[in-house]
């Protein structure tokens, strides 16, 4: 079974021309697993990034700027992890008639603090009794036993998801994007994670400079062959003020338009197992800081 949490109505219609595969929604999948309508909230924790920080660089990702996906990033505002739960919460009950909740720890990277400090954040989920399910957005070299074995212990309680950035299985393409880590420290860390009751989400960006079409159908073969939990897609898209944009400027980096990544995303999706859960199939930016391409930016064909 594919499920795919809400695609974008253009980007479907393309992808169902010519009899192309149809899809299973996300909200129907939680539906069945949950009994409910099921809505995820996105939590800023305040943790850092270590290839921000200066632990590995201060960089970052050269397409990486929170502000792309956060809210708080954004606005300014600061929220607790509580504040931010029951407003999402209250939001996703007016408008999309949710019961039943994700809490998603997003920003930057969320296994990086001590683990007194990860349980404390963790632990605010507890207060929530609609919460049912925990989602841990990280980096593959920012875990290890102690942390899974904190982690895996919500597993009691909840559906416990890490979501691994990994972007590309290509070593020459994760140095030149600034991973700050290599395959192999990916591989490493979904081995240590398969000895838990964690279920694993793996982001794969399609489009990445220098990346052929052969390489970004081998990221698809070789995830495939890890029998990973679930996937999310997403195409490269310029960021105001990030690194990639002076890329962009100067000529090395095209991003793929909406045809094209329609195209590439199906090759990729048809090499994946049916049991894979589809989480994401694109992104969004908003227009004040998108360079390109224009088309992530329409919110209404989100």
């Amino acid at each position: 079974m594919i499920s795919v949490k809400n695609p974008p109505t253009r980007l479907i219609k393309i992808l169902r021309e010519n009899n192309s595969m149809d899809y299973y929604k996300h909200s129907d999948y939680l539906r069945k697993r949950f009994g409910v309508k099921v809505h995820k909230v996105s939590v800023d924790a305040g943790f850092a990034c270590p290839n921000r920080d200066g632990k590995i660089s201060r960089t970052g990702c050269i397409y990486c700027d929170n502000k792309a996906f956060n809210f708080q990033s954004r606005s300014g505002h600061k929220l607790s992890i509580e504040e931010q739960i029951e407003t999402g919460m209250a939001q996703a009950r007016k408008r999309f008639k949710a019961e039943k909740f994700i809490v998603y720890f997003q920003a930057n990277t969320n296994t990086y603090a001590s683990l007194e400090e990860l349980k404390d954040k963790y632990n605010v989920v507890k207060k929530f009794k609609d919460v049912v399910s925990i989602s841990i957005a990280t980096r593959p070299d920012c875990v290890d036993k102690d942390i899974l074995n904190l982690i895996s212990g919500y597993a009691r309680d909840y559906e416990v998801w890490i979501e691994y950035g990994l972007q590309s299985i290509h070593d020459k393409t994760l140095e030149f994007i600034n991973r700050g880590h290599n395959y192999d420290a990916f591989l490493k860390a979904f081995a240590l994670t398969r000895e838990y009751p964690v279920r694993v989400c793996v982001h794969v960006i399609l489009g990445l400079p220098g990346e052929t079409e052969d390489m970004m159908m081998k990221t698809a073969t070789e995830v495939a062959r890890l029998k990973i939990d679930a996937i999310k897609i997403h195409p490269l898209h310029i960021v105001r003020g990030t690194v990639l944009e002076k890329v962009y400027q100067e000529g090395a980096c095209t991003p793929l338009g909406l045809e094209e990544y329609s195209r590439l995303l199906k090759e990729f999706i048809k090499r994946l197992p049916s049991d894979v859960i589809v989480q994401r199939l694109s992104a969004y930016c908003p227009k004040d800081i998108l360079v390109a391409p224009a088309w992530v930016s329409e919110r209404h064909v989100f």
